[in-house]
């Protein structure tokens, strides 16, 4: 057992935040190895049912749920910020060369032990990623994450068509290679395998149904893939499918739409596909600041919320700007203030942070899993330091509640607030 002393946040399944000017974290390891929550709560209730516990004390710290990245490319580190008119230039200007890298497994090794560094700095505990079309990039990503002993959701990407040579893979290998990665791969430790299509132009149908068949087979694996973040590509795949209503049937007649299915994006998209998301529990990835880089468009919460559609928030990196949550919050709040619905919201700093913890785990599938610090959970967490840089210490000095507290946080934070990152 161990336990932590400082402000404390946490939330509930429903989003709601609970929070102690003075708290106590205490965990405890199951014989899994894996750090649960015991208890948690106001100091001195808890303190009083786990006498004599050593406790670590963090004054004026703030300990809060590990934040979830709902879509992250582990490959595309090094095209972050490359400059490119528009999503499809830029795939085939900068992400495309760089993925071709990834049939090194020295190279794919090395810029995965990049990668997890990056998250931890930036306090991000649980990712569903993108790999590349090559398995050498998939054993990297796990090899790395189950060294670290994080919880980590990743796959091979599949693309047979449309797709320059070095990433472009072949219809049955591809689908032979994904099958062996689960068996490797999947429920290892914290580990989870991601069924990957990279988008419906750069798949056969061939390739889709088999996508499909894999996840029939391991119904406990996730699907991951992107739709409607362009108009561009929608256009594209209007000319590829034109029997298909939307660019989301495109995947609901495959059978790729399911819970533990996750779409990054969904920008372009009607009330139709956001009804069918929800009845399919099929979630969202939001990824503000690659929508605003690639100048892609706006995600319409005000639509999403009334069609009850699953969401989380996304870096979204190599097209999105930066590892850091702070960075991601704020971006979701600019959008949610432009939206598409008019007017726009204004979304709470609370929420903001639901949908990077809790809100992410549960559209990922991993509601009371990890992302709540409620007992029972798994325990990663973080320490933030509200006082790391001169301006952000004097503004949350002047905090009268929680929701300012986090605002500034969202507004003036990055990596340098993210004191210390303790996984399960």
């Amino acid at each position: 057992m161990q336990a932590w002393r400082g402000q404390l946040l946490r939330f509930d399944s429903e989003g709601r935040p609970a929070y102690d000017s003075d708290g106590l974290l205490v965990t405890r390891q199951d014989a899994d190895g894996v750090r649960r929550v015991l208890d948690a709560g106001a100091h001195g209730a808890v303190a009083a049912r786990h006498p004599g516990l050593p406790v670590e004390h963090l004054p004026g710290r703030l300990i809060a749920p590990g934040f979830i990245d709902m879509h992250v490319h582990y490959p595309q580190l090094d095209v972050i910020g490359s400059p490119a008119d528009g999503l499809l230039p830029w795939l085939e200007h900068y992400t495309f060369p760089a993925e071709a890298r990834f049939a090194d497994p020295a190279h794919a090794a090395e810029v995965a032990r990049f990668f997890f560094d990056e998250l931890a700095r930036n306090g991000v505990t649980t990712a569903l990623a993108f790999a590349t079309s090559h398995p050498a990039s998939v054993d990297a990503f796990f090899t790395e994450a189950q060294r670290r002993g994080l919880r980590m959701i990743g796959g091979k990407v599949l693309q047979d068509r449309h797709s320059p040579d070095g990433v472009r893979d072949q219809t049955e290998q591809s689908l032979l290679d994904s099958e062996a990665l689960i068996q490797r791969w999947h429920g290892q430790g914290r580990l989870g395998y991601a069924i990957t299509p990279r988008f419906a132009p750069s798949c056969s149908d061939a390739q889709m149904h088999g996508a499909a068949e894999l996840a029939r087979r391991h119904p406990d694996t996730w699907i991951q893939s992107h739709v409607a973040e362009n108009k561009d590509e929608v256009r594209w795949v209007r000319e590829l499918y034109p029997q298909a209503r939307s660019y989301l049937d495109v995947y609901q007649r495959f059978g790729l739409l399911r819970p533990r299915a996750v779409y990054a994006h969904c920008i372009h998209l009607d009330a139709a596909d956001r009804l069918l998301m929800h009845e399919t529990q099929t979630a969202a990835a939001v990824s503000p600041t690659s929508n605003l880089f690639l100048g892609s468009g706006f995600f319409d919460y005000a639509a999403a919320a009334r069609h009850g559609m699953l969401h989380g928030l996304a870096s979204d990196v190599g097209g999105g700007t930066s590892f850091s949550p702070f960075h991601t919050m704020l971006a979701a709040y600019y959008v949610g203030r432009e939206g598409q619905s008019k007017p726009g919201l204004s979304l709470a700093p609370s929420q903001l942070w639901w949908q990077h913890t809790g809100g992410a785990a549960r559209a990922l599938g991993l509601g009371g899993v990890v992302g709540t610090l409620q007992p029972g959970s798994e325990a990663d967490f973080v320490v933030l330091n509200p006082q790391a840089t001169p301006l952000l210490a004097r503004k949350t000095a002047q905090a009268n509640s929680l929701e300012e507290l986090l605002f500034a946080l969202i507004v003036l934070g990055d990596d340098r607030v993210v004191e210390q990152v303790v996984g399960a």
